[in-house]
């Protein structure tokens, strides 16, 4: 056994990892790099197993850009009875691949010739950089090939668009080889894209509610499942003056409906899935990536809008989810201010605050005004300890109806939960 183009020795890990790894994903075909191997080919072994490989993912991950999740595997291995490390690496499509501290240079740049990894010159690295291929969902391949559109059908339907023969190669849904893309499996009958929503007893994630799953369909019945449950948490509550009487949404309802769609249309789906939470003081809504490269913040709070996914942007303009590029932001800032939005690297969050009426009044009007929550509440009060069957005895309710109500409380900041399903207490707030 040899070193060659695509086979690098290690006696054990060093500080030029990053420099072989580099080099494979910026050669074509990429390559392996034994790890335990001295020059000669002789299995040493590695004494530190877990340790050693926990080593070799961090400095990947954190050394090298650009991203290189997928590119590469880390696996154990045994050489003339030694226990060694053997890294896989492929060629990645965003080359040139560079040591992250050097920057896209020649001193951050390698590529395997021969059996060594050699710095890439500066005309190189160019005409890479000339070539990179944009990850995309158009440029992403399904991982799912049989897939079906009845329900994306039945949307252009009823918008009169009715599908033809051409319908998803007119949507951009295929290859040019054939195969369907990455924005059909997010708009097939059935996928993996996990849309969640999920509902906290408090203003923080300790006491998880519910958490109630979306997605796993056609993204436009995702959309639509998401913003009806949106539009039933967002109570309207009502204030009684001298004069007359006053209702309010807990967060602006347009806002908050563009919000939710932008998460969505721009979310990174090769990072993972948009989330929504509830919580007693405000709903926050997150989506993977912060802002598409070459927009800069100035630009984003001017309402000026790069798509991240043209594809999903092209079929929920089809179906009226969105009516132009920026307007979702421009109908958020036309009510909140842009301090409402988190933007990092690997995150766009935006956090609605309830209405400062509602958190002051909501005890007062659901305690007041609904005699049946007041009459569970003392219930709890004296009988912490019940169970829901206990409470349905106790309050001549159904079982359905307590449980229900038992999470109606918690959402509303009435009722918490300490210790385990069997043997806690409830805490009346």
């Amino acid at each position: 056994m040899h070193e060659n183009n695509r086979l690098e020795f290690k006696r054990e890990l060093n500080d030029r990892l990053e420099r072989a790894v580099v080099s494979f994903l910026n050669y074509p075909g990429g390559g392996e790099i034994l790890i335990g191997i001295d020059d000669s080919g002789s299995a040493i072994g590695i004494l530190e197993m877990d340790a050693t490989q926990l080593k070799i993912t961090n400095r990947i991950r954190n050394n090298l850009r650009p991203q290189t999740l997928g590119l590469y595997d880390i696996v154990q291995d045994v050489v003339d009875g030694k226990d060694i490390i053997r890294v896989i690496v492929s060629c990645g499509q965003q080359r040139p691949y560079y040591i992250r501290k050097h920057g896209m240079t020649e001193q951050g740049c390698f590529i395997r010739v021969g059996n060594s990894s050699q710095p890439m010159s500066e005309q190189m690295i160019e005409e890479l950089i000339s070539k990179r291929q944009q990850i995309t969902l158009q440029s992403m391949i399904s991982p799912r090939q049989n897939l079906t559109f009845k329900q994306l059908c039945i949307y252009y339907e009823e918008k009169k668009r009715e599908p033809t023969e051409q319908f998803i190669e007119s949507l951009d849904l295929r290859q040019s080889s054939g195969e369907y893309n990455y924005a059909a499996y997010l708009f097939a009958d059935e996928n993996g894209a996990s849309i969640k929503i999920a509902a906290y007893a408090g203003t923080d994630k300790v006491d998880l509610l519910e958490t109630r799953e979306y997605g796993n369909r056609c993204l436009i019945t995702a959309t639509q499942r998401i913003l009806d449950r949106i539009d039933s948490e967002n109570r309207t509550f009502a204030k009684i003056t001298s004069k007359n009487r006053l209702e309010k949404e807990r967060v602006n309802s347009i806002a908050l409906r563009e919000a939710v769609i932008n998460a969505i249309v721009h979310n990174d789906y090769t990072k993972g899935f948009p989330l929504v939470e509830i919580f007693t003081d405000r709903i926050v809504v997150t989506s993977c990536g912060g802002l598409v490269e070459g927009l800069t913040e100035t630009d984003f709070f001017k309402c000026r809008s790069m798509p991240r996914n043209r594809e999903l942007m092209r079929v929920f303009r089809d179906m009226e989810l969105v009516e132009q590029i920026g307007s979702g932001m421009s109908r958020i800032l036309k009510v909140y201010d842009r301090s409402i939005f988190e933007v990092t690297p690997s995150f766009t969050v935006v956090t609605f605050p309830f209405e400062k009426a509602f958190i002051m009044l909501n005890e007062k009007i659901i305690g007041k005004i609904n005699d049946k929550i007041k009459t569970t509440l003392d219930v709890i009060r004296d009988n912490p300890t019940a169970t829901i069957v206990k409470l349905s005895e106790l309050t001549g309710k159904s079982q359905s109806t307590i449980s229900r109500e038992l999470k109606e409380y918690q959402v509303a900041g009435f009722i918490r939960r300490e210790g385990a399903r069997k043997n806690g207490r409830w805490v009346v707030e």
